[in-house]
């Protein structure tokens, strides 16, 4: 046990030590060193900020620690991370959670526990310890049950995900590796035959009391089953829940069409201010060779009922419940109606090459992204992605307008590269 314990503290890898009493640890981690680069015009308020482009640095740890005994197991997973560069310092100029979009770190004053130590945060620079998983759980038979800092990732969409209401991914994120966690208690339940039942409670606190209240927690329920339609298999999910005081329901699904993958999800929610609001994905995937090389295809629709009409973003201060859920993270995107496309090309059996799209058809504007993906060794994996936004500006993604006249949130390109070792 000394020599584990030693170990782990090291961040050497020791895969399921098995002890006497059939109790088994499990340790592992990485580390990722990241570069990313802005390049900002002359008329974008970050060229005010910091000049004609953006630098930054950032380096992680990240330990996971899993012990498991009988039926009961407790899984924990430490995070340390330092960065310094320009986007921290722009994302000082901007409120609240909106920090998160350039940079700042994750805090825990939604959570329930607080588990995030900021060593520093100052300037440019900022330096974070936290617990990222910490839950205990039971698994029987056919029933799960754990309680923490833990994840679920619910609905059909690749790119937007509206029936993924706890914490999802932005659609153009591309290190997707740890979704952040939140505490809450999570069961599921596996029928005979292969349905099953998920139901969580995710507890959170008022930002501006501190305490813990029902309005800003979320209660939900999924039910997912398969289906047999005219000898192709699917799947269907049947979503209800209660996510910051707004009652929500869900139905999505996939199926296997001729060595295709049709999925979709269509999510309604009762809010207080704007009644019922419909958000909707849908997606085709298709893989063949093309060139003597593996790719993977797909293309997505996502309307988003709480964006604003038209591409017009005169009023958008006012559009609180928009607002809201791109504060909480649920949301990412401005308008109603989007495209995303994808191509995932083996270059080599070690090379991934995917160019994206993301057009917002309301306004005409889109984000174009190529992300590269290297396995240079087993443990060693180089990622990288260049992000050129296209459309004029007052749109999206060419650039929103800001009360300073003349003045947008606007840049010309980026790209970040990134080197991750596994052990």
């Amino acid at each position: 046990m000394r020599l584990t314990a030693a170990l782990f503290l090291f961040g050497l890898s020791v895969p399921a030590v098995q002890a006497a009493d059939d109790v088994s640890f499990n340790f592992d981690g990485h580390t990722k060193l990241r570069y990313t680069y802005q390049s900002n015009p002359d008329n974008s308020v970050f060229y005010d900020l910091v000049g004609s482009s953006a630098n930054d640095g950032l380096g992680e740890l990240r330990l996971n620690f899993k012990v498991k005994k009988s039926r009961f197991d407790f899984k924990a997973g430490y995070q340390f991370f330092g960065a310094y560069g320009d986007q921290i310092e722009i994302g000082r100029q901007f409120p609240g959670d909106a920090g998160l979009l350039f940079g700042r770190a994750p805090t825990d004053e939604r959570r329930l526990f607080d588990l995030t130590d900021v060593i520093e945060d100052e300037d440019k620079t900022v330096a974070v310890q936290r617990l990222d998983r910490l839950s205990v759980g039971y698994t029987g038979e056919k029933a799960v049950l754990r309680f923490g800092r833990q994840t679920i990732s619910w609905g059909n969409g690749l790119f937007f995900a509206p029936m993924d209401i706890v914490n999802p991914f932005d659609p153009s994120a591309v290190d997707t590796e740890y979704k952040l966690g939140d505490d809450m208690l999570l069961g599921q339940y596996l029928q005979d035959n292969g349905n099953d039942t998920q139901a969580a409670v995710v507890f959170r606190r008022d930002v501006i009391s501190g305490d813990v209240e029902s309005d800003q927690a979320t209660a939900a329920i999924k039910y997912h089953g398969s289906f047999l339609w005219q000898d192709s298999m699917g799947e269907y999910d049947l979503l209800a829940a209660k996510n910051y005081g707004d009652v929500t329901v869900g139905l999505g699904g996939n199926l296997s069409l001729g060595g295709a993958v049709l999925r979709g999800d269509v999510v309604v929610t009762d809010t207080e201010t704007e009644n019922t609001v419909a958000m909707l994905v849908g997606n085709y995937s298709y893989s063949w060779v093309w060139g003597g090389k593996n790719v993977s295809g797909a293309v997505e629709y996502f309307y988003n009922g709480f964006g604003q009409r038209d591409g017009d973003y005169s009023d958008l201060d006012e559009n609180t419940e928009l607002l809201e859920r791109i504060a909480r993270g649920e949301l990412f995107t401005l308008g109603r109606h989007y495209l995303a496309g994808s191509l995932m090309i083996e270059m080599t059996p070690l090379w991934q090459l995917t160019p994206n799209v993301f057009a917002n058809l309301s306004d005409g504007s889109a984000l174009a992204q190529v992300v590269t993906q290297h396995s240079l060794q087993d443990n060693l994996t180089l990622l990288g992605a260049l992000n050129v936004p296209v459309g004029s500006v007052g749109t999206e993604y060419g650039g929103l307008p800001t009360p300073e006249p003349g003045k947008y949130l606007s840049y010309d390109l980026s790209f970040f590269l990134q080197l991750a070792w596994y052990f």
